[in-house]
This record gives structure tokens, C-alpha cells and sequence, in this order.
């Protein structure tokens, strides 16, 4: 446990400091410190240490469960690559989905995922930005973009028919 935290307090310094947190998380799984919760007691010790150096949380959501849990298994065979590029993603997603919104003007184009809510989901947003219903750009990655005043203004008027 001593050397895991060693590790762990040394991460600030390294240049990619997700890719020194994947292979830390992972060790810290294989050492299972407790009789029960020690995927929770690790996640909570990885975003910890991920908001401590300025990065939002990464999220393991239910549907990421089976890939989470591959990657953990390929880090304990000491490839933590996976494990590292699956927690990357978690942090940017995250930080799509609720900071930039929580930083950026109503007039400021984000992703729809960052804008959907538990009455407007990411899919039927999309499905309106694809119909032209909800006003959005369709950027040349693929992603479809909008702003808080757009998906407001849609989700006022979206059952009215014109």
C-alpha cells in the first residue's frame, strides 16, 4: 500500500498524469484493502486524485461496467493502456457534458450531449437537430451543436405544430 501511494503522490509531476493514474488505479484494485467496496473505495481515490490535479471526475457508467472491468483485468496483466484511454474519455465526457456548459454564455455552441436534460435526452435532441427542428450546427467532426437559448426555445414550442 505504501509503494501504491508513493506512486500515487508522484503523478502530479509526471507529463500525462491520466496515463500515470490508470496503471495506480489498477494496482490499487489488485491489492483489494477492504472486505467489500473496493471498486467504489478505488473510483472515489481516481477521482480524487483527478480533481486534485484540476480534472473533472471520471464516471464509470453502468453500460462502460464489462469494458471497465476488461481494462482492469488487461492493467493487472500490465497493459493499462485500455484502462487509461477508457478513463480519458470518462474525464472529457464529463467535462463536455458538465463543465463546459456550466462555464459557457447560453449563446455559446456546445455538444447536444452537454445540453440534454431529463426532458430532452442527447438522442432526441439530435433526432430535432437532424429534422431541423432544434436550431444547431453539424460540425465536419460528426457532432451536431447548440446553444442553451436554442434548446430552450425548442423545448418550448417543440409539440407545437407550425
Amino acid at each position: 500500500m505504501a509503494d501504491w501511494l508513493n506512486d500515487v503522490i508522484g503523478v502530479p509531476e509526471h507529463r500525462r498524469p491520466i496515463e500515470a493514474l490508470a496503471p495506480a488505479h489498477g494496482r490499487f484494485e489488485r491489492i483489494h484493502p477492504f472486505l467489500d467496496g473496493n471498486g467504489r473505495a478505488g473510483r472515489l481515490l481516481l477521482n480524487l486524485a483527478l480533481v486534485r490535479l484540476g480534472y473533472p471526475p471520471a464516471i464509470v457508467h453502468k453500460r462502460d461496467r464489462p469494458r471497465y472491468l476488461k481494462a482492469l483485468r488487461r492493467a493487472e496483466a500490465g497493459d493499462a493502456g485500455s484502462l487509461g484511454e477508457l478513463m480519458a474519455r470518462s474525464v472529457l465526457d464529463n467535462l463536455f457534458r458538465f463543465v463546459v456548459p456550466a462555464i459557457a454564455a447560453p449563446a455559446r455552441l456546445v455538444p447536444l450531449s452537454a445540453l440534454a436534460t431529463a426532458d430532452l435526452s442527447a438522442g432526441a435532441l439530435r433526432i430535432a437537430a437532424s429534422r431541423g427542428r432544434l436550431r444547431a450546427q453539424h460540425g465536419s467532426d460528426g457532432q451536431w451543436r447548440s446553444t442553451r437559448t436554442w434548446v430552450d426555445e425548442y423545448g418550448q414550442f417543440r409539440y407545437r405544430r407550425v
